[in-house]
């Protein structure tokens, strides 16, 4: 079985996406640059008793997708407990609504947004009520 084991976003400003990143989902950098031969830092997402994975920001190799072209790789969804909170801090950060939050009835409220590096990223937060 191939279980997702890490991710990669690709940015044009690596401190900008690394401030948008901090402070939206409290994420914590390693310098990894050395070992990749251009600029990396390892995203540490979460404490290791927590699920979920770590991945990566990496400086972007070619141009970044279109405006309001589809989605042409994988939508990296981070779980949280407040959905309204981290909304403000997305847009209070750079980052601009993409699809509003929706329910997922009887499990989530689920939405999509850009980062300040215009990739897409969704947010999830079960909520059994959710309609």
């Amino acid at each position: 079985m191939g279980r997702l084991v890490h991710f990669e976003i690709h940015v044009d400003d690596m401190e900008r996406a690394k401030k948008f990143y901090g402070e939206v989902f409290g994420w914590t950098f390693e310098d990894y640059s050395e070992f990749a031969g251009m600029p990396y830092f390892g995203a540490v997402t979460g404490g290791e008793d927590e699920p979920g994975i770590n991945g990566a920001l990496m400086q972007r190799q070619s141009p970044p997708p279109e405006a309001d072209q589809p989605l042409n790789g994988y939508a990296c969804t981070m779980g949280v407990e407040d959905y309204d909170a981290i909304e403000a801090k997305i847009l209070d950060n750079g980052g601009v609504v993409a699809l509003p939050k929706y329910a997922l009835p009887g499990m989530a409220w689920q939405g999509y947004y850009k980062d300040t590096e215009g990739n897409i990223f969704g947010v999830h937060q079960p909520d059994e009520n959710a309609k």
